[in-house]
């Protein structure tokens, strides 16, 4: 079954489901917000993928970080621990399937690539 996390109300999450519904994909939509987010999954993402492409810095939640907190966040730990604190500042979408590499961010491209592929 592919999984794809994020946060409802995020416009990208928003054309990465269309997107999916559009091409026929059955998959299950995973809120931060209302599903949650444990320790041993967030660690399983930055376990693949790294926390550093995990962390959004671009966005409102970082941006709204006052800077000594900002300069805290310097390793995985520090990544972890904010991020279960605060699921909006993880990237997204994440796109996940077992058995494959997870997919990180949304292009039709990727995403074509990936459901070709499950």
């Amino acid at each position: 079954m592919i999984t794809l996390y994020g946060i409802k109300n995020c416009d990208t999450i928003k054309k990465a489901r269309r997107f999916l519904e559009a091409n026929g994909v059955d998959y299950q939509f995973h809120d931060y917000r209302v599903d949650g987010l444990d320790a041993p999954l967030l660690e399983s993402f930055i376990a693949e993928l790294g926390w550093e492409p995990l962390l959004n810095t671009r966005g409102t939640t970082w941006r709204k970080l006052d800077e000594a907190r900002r300069a805290s966040i310097n390793d995985a730990k520090s990544a972890a621990t904010l991020m279960l604190e605060m699921p909006a500042i993880i990237k997204r979408p994440l796109l996940c399937a077992p058995g494959k590499p997870m997919l990180l961010g949304f292009t039709e491209t990727n995403y074509q690539q990936f459901i070709n592929e499950v």
